[in-house]
């Protein structure tokens, strides 16, 4: 939505719409603060919920769409098979000769798409999407989530809970930051690292194989530390329950000790550790971060959760949706999160037919090209600027 921060904060801290929709049909005043709440002031398109959208499309979609499907989860075992089977060989590598070790390396980059499959396929059996039955979904996702260092306790909180309620507005954690916030180093390393007009290529490159890292860290020790939203180095803070707490830090602590094990398995010689470790888990969280980054970020922020107009879908290579479980269907899955991925394809069809002024559908490439032309601050809610508060650079997105 594009409304400016002191409607938002008038509008939803002093007087809510649904609970004093009497008064305020009494004051003039504030009937046009509302009416601006569901209108697009840059695009003059009105903003529609997210289960406006589902309610709609659901009718047109068959029943086995929203069926859970169990096969889902040989994709994630047979990726979590083959790192298992890549830190084997990596074991034997001190009985290489040197000028062989090269021949490793597609196997890291395997291993790296595996990564990238192992968050993919966990985020949508934590949707619901592929079984039902809760304790087999915790378990399953702790182990697909190690390798992220993400504990599903957490994941829960801040994809599922906030991030899905949350979209693009001022509580979602993973937006851009504002300008208007505070110099934290957490915003610094997002300013160092994330594609725009500023980024430096060498700690762009960096980032690439770390910001996921940086995003999970965040999280974690906001969480783990504070638990309070008064938090000032995340894009928004957000708070767990004594008891998830708990369970992160758990959580945290086994996965401490899986990452460990794999180290120790391979001898802590650094070879094995460079090619089958490092180097899968940095290609990784490269392959994750390239999808993640173009989700939100090239959108106005919005408080309708209206995800033709605060998310992306992307234009991949078939051979990538194939891999990667749908995950280009952005768009798609924020309006149907516990939808069966396949049915993704469908759901872009019918997005494209009866949406399509509104629907976000970038060729990948035209993503990446726009993340990189463009500052990664919030100046306001259709305004992007850089660390210095000078440029002032519409959403790309806000026109389409």
């Amino acid at each position: 939505m594009c409304y400016d921060l002191d409607t938002y904060l008038l509008v939803n801290l002093i007087i809510p719409v649904e609970e004093n929709y009497d008064l305020l049909q009494n004051f003039t005043q504030l009937n046009y603060l509302t009416e601006k709440l569901f209108m697009n002031v840059s695009t003059d398109q009105t903003l529609i919920h997210q289960k406006i959208y589902a309610k709609e499309l659901r009718s047109l979609m068959p029943p086995e769409a929203f069926i859970p499907d169990p096969s889902k989860l040989i994709i994630l075992f047979i990726n979590l098979a083959i790192l298992i089977l890549g830190w084997m060989i990596a074991s034997r590598l001190d009985s290489w000769s040197p000028y062989l070790l090269w021949l490793y390396v597609p196997l890291s980059i395997v291993m790296g798409n595996s990564v990238v499959v192992l968050l993919f396929s966990t985020h949508d059996l934590m949707h619901g999407s592929v079984i039902k039955n809760l304790r087999l979904i915790y378990i399953i996702s702790f182990i697909g989530l190690t390798m992220l260092w993400m504990p599903p306790t957490l994941w829960k909180a801040v994809h599922n809970r906030v991030h899905h309620n949350h979209t693009n507005d001022l509580g979602d954690p993973d937006r851009n930051y504002l300008y208007k916030q505070s110099s934290t180093w957490g915003k610094w390393i997002q300013d160092l690292f994330v594609p725009s007009t500023e980024v430096n290529p060498i700690w762009f490159i960096v980032g690439m194989t770390s910001a996921w890292g940086v995003h999970t860290f965040r999280n974690l020790t906001s969480v783990l530390f504070f638990n309070h939203e008064s938090v000032d180095y995340v894009p928004a803070a957000f708070t767990v329950s004594a008891k998830d707490r708990r369970a992160i830090a758990g959580e945290l602590l086994m996965m401490i000790v899986i990452h460990l094990s794999i180290i120790i398995y391979l001898q802590f010689e650094p070879i094995k550790l460079i090619l089958g470790y490092f180097l899968p888990i940095a290609i990784g969280y490269a392959g994750v971060i390239f999808y993640i980054y173009t989700n939100h970020l090239l959108c106005p922020m919005t408080n309708v959760n209206d995800p033709l107009i605060n998310s992306v879908s992307l234009r991949v290579y078939k051979i990538f949706d194939l891999l990667h479980l749908n995950f280009s269907h952005h768009t798609e899955h924020h309006i149907f999160p516990g939808m069966n991925s396949d049915y993704y394809v469908m759901v872009r069809d019918l997005l494209e037919t009866q949406y399509s002024e509104k629907f976000n559908l970038l060729d990948a490439g035209e993503a990446w090209y726009l993340l990189l032309k463009t500052p990664r601050h919030y100046k306001d809610e259709n305004t992007l600027t850089d660390w210095s508060g000078k440029k002032s650079v519409p959403c790309p997105t806000s026109d389409s």
